[in-house]
């Protein structure tokens, strides 16, 4: 096996559109999100494994449609568009339709780092879905989010899917780990 360091890498940067992230309710720990997210781009960008943005896009008329404003990445996000690849998807798994999983096998990615929004329906449905594609899904503990229910608070949403899917789905840690581990 490879040492950690040398196994190709993806950031797949969930649903962080100006919809969900920009109007109310807010994500839960919103700043933390945005901080910890940009770390990791960054990180990314520095090692030179690819980012990808994955955006929700809904039927054509609807506000989430591509093109429209709130379909859009928020923009404080650190996208280097020289880079970086954007796709569009229309389910809550980022696989689904999508050409995502031929382009991770394209550049030879055996490792999908998974962050965004929201974390008990793309974040989880992504997770899950790499596992099953045969890519090892690492989840990070405090880059994704999502917003209180009538059932759970966010915080008891986001422990509950670290705990969940940490072991046999995913790899969990929080960004400071990942980024000193894979330097």
């Amino acid at each position: 096996m490879q040492p950690h360091s040398q196994v190709k890498k993806a950031l797949l940067v969930i649903d962080m559109q100006l919809g969900q992230c920009s109007v109310e309710p807010l994500p839960y720990l919103r700043d933390n999100l945005l901080n910890n997210i940009n770390q990791l781009i960054s990180h990314f960008h520095q090692i030179d494994q690819p980012v990808f943005f994955i955006r929700h896009a809904g039927p054509a008329g609807s506000p989430f449609a591509a093109g429209e404003a709130i379909w859009n990445v928020i923009p404080e996000l650190n996208i280097d568009p020289s880079r970086d690849i954007y796709i569009d998807k229309s389910r809550a798994s980022c696989f689904d339709g999508t050409s995502l999983a031929n382009q991770l096998q394209k550049k030879d990615v055996q490792e999908v780092v998974i962050v965004g929004l929201k974390t008990q329906y793309c974040v989880d449905t992504a997770c899950r879905s790499a596992l099953a594609l045969g890519f090892k899904p690492i989840l990070i503990s405090d880059a994704h989010s999502c917003v209180n229910t009538q059932q759970l608070a966010a915080a008891d949403i986001i422990a509950h899917h670290n705990a969940c899917l940490n072991g046999p789905i995913a790899r969990v840690m929080p960004t400071v780990e990942f980024c000193q581990l894979s330097i």
